[in-house]
């Protein structure tokens, strides 16, 4: 509606701003608070549930969170896995990515690996889909595919992309490629990766249809050499403008690229530090 919701993970708590005016309108406290969704008058927060704490023996398991959007009180809560991190809507079901990032450090097989099926009707895990090391980012496409990221282990385990069908509940295709971060806009996802251990970056683009990458690389005029450390992405859903920031050495400010359509840069400008996430606002 026009309310803006920002997740301030370590401040536990989600923030219920006046769109147009930044005015605090509320606040919601949820520990550890990772990720939010929206479904009808519902908002749904992903929540680590316990501190921030590397410990492979962590006993905390995270919940989603399921907010009235009117009165912003949480009605009720859904247990899941270790540190659930991104999560999806698709055909009444929410699925989150379980990441065990807290407890995998050093140790590959600590990481969970599942995401969670919770029912909306009845909001209880129905099951958990085993995907990969270490889970991270969730998206539903148009036709209801899930699409999910996993972190690797940040060295010799890589990053991957895998596609959930929630018809079948089941992971039904693994894409080979690196992935920070994505962004879906119709049958378009845009993929850009920054590992850090090896501090290469790249780009992708895939066609959500046919599950196929047709490109390798978003940026054609030789400008992605400018990229420190990519951290945010986002396409103009009308325009089809390319945004995409940059966080630098997470010390100095950043900045914000628009690329066209084509790949060519338009403009840039300087951020505050670590710029990540984006919301397009009307000015009508």
């Amino acid at each position: 509606g026009n309310r803006l919701y920002a997740v301030i993970n370590a401040s536990n708590k989600v923030e219920v701003m006046n769109a147009r005016t930044a005015k605090r309108i509320g606040q919601i406290n949820i520990p550890n608070c990772r990720y939010i969704t929206f479904h009808q008058q519902y908002a749904y927060v992903t929540s680590y549930a316990g501190p921030i704490e590397i410990n492979p023996d962590y006993t905390q398991r995270g919940f989603v969170a399921k907010i009235d959007t009117a009165t912003l009180q949480i009605v009720d809560r859904c247990v899941i896995g270790f540190q659930p991190d991104g999560l999806a809507i698709a055909n009444g079901k929410i699925y989150v990515a379980n990441s065990g990032g807290y407890m995998g450090v050093g140790n590959l097989e600590k990481y969970e690996k599942t995401v969670s099926v919770i029912d909306i009707a009845t909001f209880k895990e129905e099951k958990r889909i085993d995907v990969d090391y270490n889970l991270h980012r969730v998206k539903a496409d148009k036709r209801g595919n899930i699409w999910v990221s996993s972190r690797g282990n940040h060295s010799d385990y890589p990053s991957r992309l895998f596609v959930i069908n929630s018809q079948k509940q089941a992971v039904t295709d693994t894409l080979q490629i690196p992935v920070s971060n994505f962004w879906l806009d119709g049958d378009s996802l845009y993929v850009y990766s920054a590992e850090k251990y090896s501090n290469e970056i790249s780009f992708a683009l895939i066609n959500t249809k046919t599950k196929q990458i047709i490109a390798r690389q978003l940026i054609t005029d030789g400008t992605e050499k400018n990229f420190e450390m990519p951290y945010g992405i986002m396409v103009h859903p009308d325009t089809k403008d390319i945004y995409i920031t940059d966080a630098g050495d997470y010390v100095n400010p950043g900045f914000l690229y628009c690329f066209s359509p084509e790949g060519k840069k338009k403009w840039s400008v300087k951020t505050g530090d670590i710029p990540a996430h984006f919301a397009l606002l009307s000015k009508k």
